[in-house]
C-alpha cells in the first residue's frame, strides 16, 4: 500500500507509527494506515522473539529509535514469546468527523487486559445453577443482620 505518499515519507511514517504502537500499546489511525502498520510491525515482533545482535540491528534499521527497539526486545518479546503470530488487533471505530475517514484502533494483543483469557484459564468449574439453601437454615437471620437506617433529621435553618 502506498498510502498516497512517496517512499521515504511512507517509511518514516510507518516507523513513527510503529514506535508509537510499541510505546503506547495502542494507537488510533485510519483503517488503511492500520493495515499497513500491521504488515510493517508484525515481522519486527517476530524478529524480537530471538534476541540476537543481527535481529536488533535489523529492527533498528526499520524503527530508527533506540528506545523503541530496546522496549520491543525487552518487554514486548517477553509477552509474545509463546504466540505463533497475530500480535496486533485492528478494531474499527467509525468515521472521523472532519473528513469522514474510516478510523480504527490498532493494539498489541497481549497487552490488552480486557480481551486476554487469563481469567478463564484459572477458572476451573462453571456453575450452571444457584446453590440450594439448606432446609434447616432460618430465613430470618438475613433480615436481622442488616442495620436499621434512620430517617435524616430535618434542619430548620435550611428552610429559612
Amino acid at each position: 500500500m502506498h498510502l498516497g505518499r512517496k517512499t521515504a515519507h511512507r517509511k518514516s511514517m510507518l516507523a513513527n507509527m510503529a514506535c508509537s504502537l510499541i510505546e503506547h500499546k495502542r494507537i488510533n489511525t485510519t483503517v488503511t494506515k492500520a493495515k499497513a502498520l500491521k504488515q510493517f510491525v508484525e515481522p519486527l515482533i517476530t524478529k524480537s522473539k530471538d534476541d540476537t545482535t543481527h535481529n536488533r540491528r535489523t529492527a533498528f534499521r526499520y524503527l530508527r529509535n533506540k528506545e523503541a527497539v530496546a522496549f520491543l526486545f525487552r518487554d514486548v518479546a517477553a509477552k509474545v514469546g509463546d504466540r505463533p503470530g497475530g500480535y496486533t488487533r485492528i478494531i474499527k471505530l467509525g468515521n472521523r468527523l472532519g473528513d469522514n475517514a474510516d478510523m480504527a484502533m490498532i493494539e498489541l494483543v497481549d497487552f490488552n487486559d480486557v480481551y486476554t483469557n487469563k481469567d478463564e484459564e484459572t477458572k476451573k468449574t462453571t456453575r450452571r445453577s444457584r446453590a440450594k439453601k439448606p432446609a434447616d437454615a432460618p430465613a430470618v437471620e438475613a433480615t436481622e443482620e442488616a442495620p436499621a437506617v434512620d430517617a435524616p433529621e430535618k434542619d430548620d435553618s435550611a428552610q429559612e
